[in-house]
């Protein structure tokens, strides 16, 4: 019989599963070399936040097929270690989607209200109408930052209440904002117009402080922030400032820069701010359902079945996985690259197999292309199981194409996505010892492995060009790691790819696309 270790405290009825098709031990509170000495003995294991898994634990886990995290974020797993053991690693991405909006909506009530204040003040004896007159939020603008199903959830109810729905999304389509009520609108403008803001996004380099002080500024006075999601998406001490000066009115977080919330300017503030340990999820039903997903995840991986949201491996039979497996990472680092090119909102995703992977099955590929094109967006929230549903529900139409006389490679893929910023398209090929490679980039011949940090320009093939923007990255001490040029006529557009060491620093495209010859410039990051 499979045996099952549980690390940390979940909810019965999550044992209750696991105990139908295995032997389950439960040990908390373990330190990781008591992990490390004892993880060999089983074939699963489920967690929430508490465990750490790392490479070493997963090195020592012989037997483990399938690991459990009963909550979203897999953070504390080692993802690329599982992976390479081909161990799968599960979460539960839906299991608090209610928690977290009912939290972010109470959140808003409750700072409208002042109630956590006017509750401390009855408490103490007092009865101080005058000092907690609040505001209504019926007919007053909600900008909802993030349209996924928390932020849609949110939406649902707040429509309800009577509020005007603002949102965005650079990854939803206008067509599915609207059947959610939502008006899809750019994010200052956003900013401008709410009465009261929410936030559902992951954190990300791009969204990391996107509330500062440049943004705060231009909201009203009377705006209130809510923040549900992660914490430094907020710069906490902007926001301090901008309430304690009285530029908006007020704000209310569940998630901080640093957990548990230190020394902090909005500690001092009053009934404008409101404060909670990190609650979104919460609730008895959420801690329920995730315990209940990610055991019935892992009871069907024991008993050989696929699971239904695999952050890593795709529900596919292990010949076809074997099979594909190169060519999945393929599409899915084409998927990624041609999504930040294409920039904004993708509506369009064309799939071409072409030469020898003509014939393979394609379904596989388009998923892995679309987890891809996703993950700017969702980061660890996408995966080969709801790259597909994500894609729809955001109103992404996907083609599928074959193209079997394509012979310059033994397979390639083609990708081209169409959004609101324009097409773009990528080629790629496994060379090698199944090593990836750009082999056509919006048309234009290179051969490049992909690297983490990458810089494309369009430019003309003109003498000069390519020592002038060397020494523009220089001056920005941006160091190049390799550079290739495709063009297709002598001294006609050609299109430059570079591999970089590090992020390019903010302004620096500015100055590249004024380069003469320079039309265009775009940065990747892998």
């Amino acid at each position: 019989m499979s045996k099952v270790l549980v690390s940390d405290t979940v909810d019965q009825a999550g044992i209750d599963i696991l105990s139908q098709v295995a032997t389950v031990d439960i040990k908390t509170g373990l330190k990781p070399e008591q992990l490390v000495e004892i993880i060999g003995e089983y074939d699963a294991l489920m967690i929430r936040s508490g465990t750490r898994v790392t490479k070493e634990i997963i090195d020592a886990a012989t037997q483990l097929k399938v690991i459990g995290r009963a909550g979203v974020g897999v953070d504390n797993v080692d993802v690329p270690a599982a992976t390479r053991r081909g161990i799968v690693v599960v979460n539960s991405p839906e299991g608090n989607t209610i928690a977290a909006a009912e939290h972010a909506l109470a959140m808003m009530l409750a700072l409208s209200r002042h109630i956590p204040d006017a509750n401390a003040s009855v408490k103490r004896g007092a009865w101080d109408r005058n000092s907690f007159t609040g505001a209504e939020v019926y007919k007053k603008t909600l900008g909802i930052v993030g349209l996924g199903k928390i932020g849609s959830h949110v939406a649902a109810v707040a429509k309800t209440m009577g509020m005007k729905l603002l949102a965005y999304d650079p990854f939803i389509s206008t067509e599915r904002a609207e059947q959610i009520g939502c008006q899809l609108v750019e994010l200052d403008l956003l900013f401008q117009q709410a009465d009261y803001i929410t936030l559902h996004i992951p954190k990300t380099p791009e969204t990391t402080h996107l509330i500062n002080a440049i943004t705060l500024a231009k909201m009203k006075p009377t705006a209130r922030i809510i923040n549900c999601a992660r914490g430094g998406i907020i710069e906490e001490k902007a926001l301090a400032a901008a309430i304690k000066e009285g530029r908006i009115a007020g704000a209310a977080l569940d998630v901080f820069e640093s957990e548990p919330l230190g020394e902090s300017d909005l500690r001092s503030l009053g009934k404008e701010v409101i404060l909670t340990p990190h609650l979104g999820a919460s609730t008895t039903e959420a801690q329920v359902n995730v315990a209940i997903d990610v055991a019935e995840q892992i009871r069907d991986v024991l008993l050989g079945l696929p699971a239904r949201s695999a952050v890593n491996i795709p529900g596919l039979g292990p010949d076809v996985l074997e099979e594909l497996k190169p060519y999945m990472q393929l599409a899915e680092t084409l998927g990624n690259l041609v999504g930040q090119l294409a920039g904004g909102r993708v509506e369009l995703l064309n799939v071409r197999m072409q030469g020898e992977l003509a014939t393979n099955k394609s379904q596989p590929l388009v998923v892995a292309a679309l987890k891809g094109l996703l993950y700017q967006a969702l980061r660890e929230r996408v995966n080969y199981v709801n790259a597909s549903i994500e894609a729809k529900e955001r109103g992404i139409r996907v083609i599928e194409t074959r193209d079997a006389s394509v012979r310059d490679y033994a397979g390639s893929l083609h990708l081209e996505a169409t959004g609101t910023l324009g097409t773009h398209s990528v080629t790629g090929a496994l060379l090698g010892e199944r090593e990836i490679h750009l082999t056509d980039v919006d048309g234009f011949p290179i051969n490049v492995p992909p690297s983490k940090y990458m810089l494309f320009t369009l430019h003309r093939d003109m003498p000069g060009i390519i020592g002038k923007l060397g020494s523009l990255l220089g001056s920005f001490n941006v160091n190049i790691a390799s550079m290739q040029v495709g063009r297709k006529i002598v001294r006609g557009d050609a299109v430059m790819a570079l591999s970089i060491d590090d992020p390019l620093p903010d302004g620096i495209l500015t100055e590249i696309i004024k380069v003469p010859g320079i039309r265009d410039a775009y940065t990747v990051t892998l």
